[in-house]
């Protein structure tokens, strides 16, 4: 389709006639997100603020089907590789986002770390490390003041911000721990989540280890040592500590509450606080945004764990 038969399609987006209306929104949906940069142009050139908000939602529409497809590819894939599902989410705010972006802001956290990191230590001081660099070093911290905020849930601005809820900074904790070669999961606790340490058992390939179902919950590779709370400064805890804040929040205690999660479990939970974060703010057509992606990641939407 050449240039002006796309100024035409746009400029009947103006038109009052739903069925005309609808019949040329999905002509321009079925061109792909390869129109976006026209659409801008011409948005730009919009006086008619209606007429405006029509080319914004294709152009969001365009953005969102391209998401969704790659949702679909990482759910399918082999390893659903946990920081190219956190990045995903990310692109849901900001479609334009490069991975590298991301990447270059872990490696850089992940080499202060190593800088400060002898691997003959003990756990605990691997983790003493870690806490120092993350926490007083770069300052990060959880995000009280606005814990359901959207931007909670997004990585870029978790790492900008420095401010996150328990399980993006559990995220940014594990992504660079993972990195260093330390055994440390997600644990997809009931109300909160938190950080497993588990035995060394291999120093080798520790960020594939637990992206595989069945090697997760074979307790014989990867006894949970202790366990961490990323949203307070790294401070460490035990199991029993684990279950009496299960009984305290009447939950019964479960095996799946004690050891660490897949990475399927973390992207879909951040999603759901993202949903929520969105039924607070009233943006339901963002809510059902992010409802879509999770059914079709085979979760219904609402269970046990609503927020973190």
């Amino acid at each position: 389709m050449n240039e002006a038969e796309l100024k035409s399609l746009i400029a009947l987006l103006d038109d009052n006639d739903s069925e005309v209306f609808e019949h040329i929104q999905s002509k321009l949906l079925s061109l792909g997100t390869q129109i976006i940069p026209f659409l801008e142009a011409e948005w730009g050139d919009i006086n008619d603020l209606e007429h405006q908000s029509r080319v914004e939602n294709i152009i969001h529409q365009l953005h969102f089907n391209e998401l969704y497809i790659l949702f679909e590819n990482w759910f399918k894939s082999v390893d659903q590789d946990l920081l190219e599902g956190v990045y995903l989410i990310a692109r849901y705010r900001f479609p334009e986002l490069e991975k590298q972006s991301i990447l270059s802001v872990i490696e850089k956290l992940r080499l202060d770390v190593w800088l400060e990191m002898n691997y003959e230590l003990s756990p605990y001081e691997k983790i003493r490390i870690l806490n120092y660099i993350l926490y007083q070093v770069h300052g990060f911290k959880g995000n009280v003041d606005n814990y359901h905020d959207p931007s909670n849930s997004f990585l870029n601005q978790v790492l900008e911000s420095k401010r996150g809820n328990p399980i993006l900074l559990a995220v940014v904790y594990m992504l660079i721990a993972q990195k260093l070669n330390i055994p440390v999961y997600g644990v997809n606790l009931p109300q909160h989540f938190v950080l497993a340490y588990t035995e060394e058992v291999s120093r080798s390939n520790i960020e594939m280890r637990f992206n595989d179902i069945e090697e997760l919950f074979n307790t014989n590779k990867g006894k949970v040592l202790f366990y961490i709370n990323a949203f307070n400064g790294g401070a460490i805890f035990t199991k029993s500590n684990l279950q009496q804040f299960l009984t305290q929040i009447n939950i019964e205690s479960r095996q799946d509450f004690l050891v660490p999660c897949s990475n399927l479990d973390i992207v879909k939970r951040i999603l759901r606080n993202l949903s929520s974060a969105y039924e607070k703010q009233n943006k339901s057509q963002k809510q059902q945004d992010i409802l879509k992606i999770l059914y079709m990641l085979g979760e219904p939407p609402l269970n046990d764990f609503k927020t973190s």
